[in-house]
């Protein structure tokens, strides 16, 4: 009986044993695991405001880099208008260049054509010139035949029209004068403006004139008339 209750009380005082090294172990666990954890919480705290700082830093990093943006883009607003209006002013600037040009072309065409048209014009004048004085030298000449046998005489008046002054048509009146106004316009066309005493074929004779440009025979024949009209004058 001693025995077995000896082997109990070994049994009892190793139980005992057990849970004071169970309640050791778990006390000393439970300080290791506080003191573990109470480190974690100090480094996730400190890692925590590392990171809260990065991002606060990063934030204010892309704050400034935002602005920079924005500032960057109204920049580029501002150039992008200012380059519309500059390229407005650009396309003005060519389409009035273009229609200077146009302008010059049509302004050279029309000297060109004034040029041509001024030596076309200097060539009748000159034409026309030659052919007054043609007809100049023949009303001279016409002129002296007529004022040396029939007394004849040209006056200039009115500007550029002549008069011609017939004398010795009435043998018995030599002095009574027959006048007819002769123009000659710028075309070198002659024209009659006026005959005294008035001729019946004056505007025929004025007409073959034109046609045949023969003065000689055209003052003959005014000549013959104006005796005409006195001879039948004489036998009415």
């Amino acid at each position: 009986m001693a025995s077995i209750q000896d082997y109990n009380v070994v049994e009892q005082f190793n139980s005992r044993l057990e849970e004071i090294r169970s309640k050791l172990l778990d006390q000393a666990i439970g300080e290791v695991l506080n003191d573990t954890a109470a480190e974690l919480c100090q480094e996730h705290r400190r890692y925590m405001k590392s990171v809260l700082d990065t991002c606060v830093k990063k934030c204010k990093e892309d704050e400034t880099m935002f602005d920079r943006i924005h500032a960057y883009q109204e920049d580029m607003k501002e150039k992008t208008s200012l380059l519309k209006e500059k390229r407005a002013e650009h396309l003005e600037v060519v389409s009035e260049i273009e229609d200077k040009e146009h302008n010059k072309v049509l302004l050279i065409q029309r000297i060109e054509k004034l040029k041509k048209d001024q030596a076309k014009n200097r060539e009748l004048i000159q034409s026309q010139n030659k052919a007054n004085k043609d007809r100049l030298k023949k009303l001279n000449k016409c002129k002296d035949v007529f004022q040396k046998h029939l007394s004849l005489e040209i006056r200039k008046i009115q500007g550029e029209n002549l008069q011609f002054v017939f004398r010795n048509i009435n043998r018995k009146d030599p002095d009574i004068v027959h006048t007819f106004l002769l123009q000659l316009d710028a075309e070198g066309v002659y024209h009659i403006i006026s005959c005294d005493p008035s001729l019946e074929k004056i505007a025929h004779l004025e007409r073959r004139l034109q046609e045949t440009n023969n003065f000689s025979a055209f003052l003959a024949n005014v000549r013959r008339e104006f005796v005409a009209l006195h001879s039948s004058a004489k036998m009415a």
